[in-house]
């Protein structure tokens, strides 16, 4: 693998070595017993155990059983690889505390040993015992994990016997309620709820307009309105889509697209900021027709009215205009621009006020009971369960509870703003350019992976943006089948030069080897690093990718498209083709190349995909090469990744927004 990688070695290169602590105990021989042996590290567990009498042992509180199981696990980590030696007080004090039956193990059956746990909490009072003041530093990890939302200090709904017989809530009888999921235990119409959030204010208003002010044109479908500003102090740039394509193939798993935009127009903006290898531009996409339609169909909003000029005035924040002062405001405006470009349908879960809101306006008693539930302390959990749940939009919930008709200015004053995405570019923006005659038009490249999530009337719903952004491609696509020029068909894309200081983009250099580690569409901003590393002849020979995809089949991208010998300077890695292998695991194969790398003068490793699953395995990863090359601890390993860091030299990023 890199064939290249060799002549590297060869030569005089910096180094960083750091000698083995005098008490590491990284590598340690292991005694022979009857259940442990050196080539086999994990004990086996014993064919038989001695029973005890729970009667004639004391037994131990819960608390200090949960401090000892905590303080083993925890001081694990540190170890070396392999299982080790358990605690016999522990041991022998759980096996008093729990029935003997729980610890026999056939002696036909042998399993691994694995650290015991025991269960400390089964009730919301037990949770407030563990995180109250008294517990000390102990449990600040335990508090780390709460979900925010007030779960473990909910309030049980106490079952009247009286109210049986009487008034139970009847549920909604319609696909998106049960699409909910929602456990509203022993709920009835005469059930008493307390701690219920206050009703949202009306932060938002209409005015009718004078009738002597002239019609404007509205622009909604391509274009957002001009105090829609997510880059002040400069307007929103109207891109034409120069060309766009599909860059998986039919079956892969996920579909992403390449578009190219024309920025030949883009207005010069102070500082002299221009497009950069490894900068992101933010789109700002809109919601769907289709979406906006539903919402004012649920509304019943006329549709004279929905297109009508009104002044909309708010009384605090920021929304519609995204940045600024949060100070009250008053534009000319439409509700389906307000709807369109300004408001959130589908990217947040819902929130109490929300609830709260829809419960007001709803007219049916078993509905208003429900969403008054999901509003209280009683109804804690289910809350709980809605928002952690799959993604629901705000048509859902309006289709769920049908008598709930809020009017929309006060439905706006609880959505949350719809905020541009962010994508990087997929190119060097300064070499390219599409010739038209003699006048070169400049493009900038990005690529997107469509998001999609499930959808409560069956099949998949996309994001925002990369949604939006599909829907385009599909119009290319189509119009290319009829022989139509791309460019006739006036596509445009609402974007603006966004990140153009991001991480990747400010410890890029011209110089220095580099190792570029990316999943998916997160390989997208390397190959602009390859293609401008290219100008330089002396640093052709110092870039390295490692390109994680399912099957190179069907969704690798760019494939041919970097610009040089790909198989020289690119690893293509498959999870689902061939070993199987998923890019984290061939950084530790490659352990010569990223020490070798990391170690250099100038040298810089980039990793760029999902902060879950690949980010957080790559980092792993980069540990335990630095343990093995460096013969360092865990510990000393993590210290040595996050200098790298800090001195610019290992940049780690998320995909940006979908």
């Amino acid at each position: 693998m890199f064939a290249s990688v060799l002549r590297h070695l060869q030569r005089p290169a910096t180094y960083s070595f750091i000698m083995p602590h005098p008490q590491s105990n990284q590598h340690t021989c292991l005694s022979e017993s009857s259940t442990c042996h050196p080539h086999d590290p994990i004990p086996q567990e014993p064919t038989s155990i001695p029973r005890h009498s729970r009667s004639s042992v004391t037994e131990p509180s819960s608390d200090s059983a949960s401090l000892k199981s905590f303080e083993y696990t925890s001081g694990s980590e540190n170890e070396s690889p392999g299982t080790p030696g358990t605690d016999p007080q522990l041991d022998e004090a759980i096996d008093q505390h729990y029935d003997d039956k729980t610890f026999l193990v056939p002696p036909t059956t042998p399993r691994k040993r694995r650290a015991s746990t025991i269960l400390i909490s089964k009730s919301p009072e037990d949770v407030r015992r563990i995180l109250s003041p008294a517990r000390g530093a102990e449990t600040k990890e335990i508090e780390k994990v709460c979900c925010g939302g007030g779960c473990c200090f909910l309030t049980a709904l106490e079952e009247d016997p009286a109210t049986k017989s009487g008034c139970p809530v009847v549920v909604p009888d319609n696909d998106a309620f049960r699409s909910l999921c929602l456990r509203i235990g022993p709920l009835s119409l005469d059930s008493e709820l307390t701690n219920l959030v206050d009703l949202p204010a009306e932060t938002v208003s209409f005015e009718k307009l004078s009738t002597y002010a002239s019609p404007v044109q509205s622009t909604v479908q391509k274009h957002p309105p001009k105090f829609v500003t997510p880059h002040p102090p400069y307007e929103v740039y109207s891109a034409k889509v120069h060309h766009a394509r599909e860059l998986t193939k039919p079956g892969a798993e996920k579909r992403t697209y390449h578009y190219d935009l024309d920025v030949t127009d883009y207005p010069a903006e102070s500082g002299d900021v221009d497009f950069v290898v490894g900068g992101a531009v933010g789109v700002q996409a809109p919601n769907s027709d289709d979406l906006v339609d539903e919402i004012f169909d649920i509304l019943n909003i006329p549709g004279y009215v929905r297109d009508k000029q009104v002044i909309m005035r708010t009384g605090t924040g920021r929304w519609p205009t995204i940045w600024g002062d949060e100070t009250s405001r008053e534009l000319v405006t439409t509700r389906r621009e307000l709807l369109t470009w300004c408001s959130d349908l589908q990217s947040y879960p819902p929130g109490k006020p929300l609830l709260r809101l829809l419960a007001e306006y709803a007219t049916a008693p078993n509905e208003k009971k429900i969403l008054l539930y999901l509003s209280s302390a009683q109804g804690q959990a289910a809350f709980c369960d809605l928002r952690t749940g799959p993604h629901i939009t705000i048509a859902q919930l309006l289709n769920a509870f049908p008598s709930s008709q809020p009017p929309l200015s006060h439905l706006l004053s609880v959505l949350h703003t719809l905020m541009p995405r962010f994508y990087s570019l997929s190119q060097d923006p300064q070499v390219s350019c599409t010739r038209e005659g003699t006048n070169c038009r400049r493009l900038i490249e990005i690529a997107v992976t469509v998001h999609e999530t499930p959808n409560w009337r069956g099949g998949p719903r996309t994001g925002v943006g990369s949604g939006f952004l599909e829907r385009m491609a599909r119009k290319v696509q189509e119009a290319e089948k009829e022989g139509v020029e791309v460019t006739d068909l006036d596509l445009r894309v609402p974007m603006f030069r966004g990140l153009m200081a991001n991480p990747l983009a400010r410890e890029f250099v011209s110089d220095g080897p580099m190792l570029l580690i990316g999943a998916g569409v997160g390989v997208a901003p390397f190959r602009g690093f390859v293609q401008r590393r290219l100008k330089s002849a002396n640093c052709a020979n110092k870039v390295w990718v490692l390109q994680g995809v399912r099957d190179s089949l069907l969704d690798e991208l760019y494939s041919g498209e970097w610009g040089v010998e790909e198989d020289k300077v690119k690893k293509v890695v498959q999870s689902r083709r061939g070993e199987g292998r998923y890019v984290q695991e061939e950084v530790r194969h490659q352990a010569d190349l990223l020490w070798f790398i990391i170690n250099a003068l100038d040298g810089r490793v980039f990793v760029c995909g999902s902060s879950k699953g690949m980010g957080e395995g790559v980092e792993r990863a980069l540990i335990d090469v630095a343990m093995d090359k460096g013969t360092l601890r865990r510990k000393e390993a993590e210290e040595f990744w996050r200098k790298k860091k800090d001195g610019g030299q290992y940049i780690a990023v998320s995909r940006l927004s979908v």
